[in-house]
């Protein structure tokens, strides 16, 4: 079992190497490392991201076949399979490090913002239902004066949006409770930079001090 501390240290490394255009050999996919993983895996990072495009997990992070548990939804949003698939490979792999990553210009905080400014009619009730999980965190934030400045508002949103989902692994399943409380599991934000390709780690809890 990796620690949370050395996985954050991994990743932090990895990310490094992908900003500055590098690679890990080791990362690369061989026929000797798919062959180790017929049989078992052990991924020393649980990443629930979001679906967009231009943020892979494994290649922001410069990681190879087996090294990460990458969960991906539109928003990088908790909802109850969410939860369980972390639930899942905390448990089953001793995995004990959870990063939800957020990234800039995220299209579910836009459509969030878009919403509560103008309410869309005839909507699929299944975007909908992303829309509404991502709604809560920006809500606050048009009561501020953040609403006069839409690019501050969607840059404070992504983080909002992302420190909710944090907020919902560490208190939303009695489970993953007990595995913070008594195994060492560390539940961070992260914001990737779709500008810079950097990860910013950020609410960090224990990590921190």
């Amino acid at each position: 079992m990796i620690p949370a501390r050395e996985a954050l240290d991994r990743l932090r490394e990895g990310n490094r190497r992908f900003t500055a255009a590098l690679r890990d050999p080791d990362s690369l996919l061989h026929q000797g490392r798919r062959l180790e993983l017929t049989t078992v895996q052990q991924p020393f990072a649980i990443i629930l991201g979001c679906s967009d495009a231009r943020v892979p997990a494994e290649i922001v992070f410069d990681q190879g076949l087996g090294d990460l548990f990458v969960i991906r939804v539109a928003g990088n949003i908790v909802a109850p399979s969410q939860v369980g698939s972390v639930e899942f490979a905390a448990e089953a792999f001793a995995t004990r490090l959870v990063v939800v990553l957020g990234h800039s210009q995220c299209g579910a905080v836009t459509a969030a913002i878009q919403e509560l400014q103008r309410p869309t009619e005839n909507q699929s009730r299944n975007l909908r239902s992303i829309v509404d999980r991502v709604r809560p965190s920006v809500q606050g934030l048009f009561e501020t004066e953040l609403r006069n400045d839409l690019t501050a508002l969607h840059r404070q949103a992504v983080r909002a949006n992302i420190r909710a989902s944090v907020d919902h692994l560490r208190h939303g399943s009695a489970l993953l409770e007990q595995l913070i409380d008594d195994s060492g599991l560390l539940v961070v934000g992260a914001e990737y930079s779709i500008e810079t390709g950097a990860v910013d780690f950020f609410d960090l809890g224990w990590a921190a001090r």
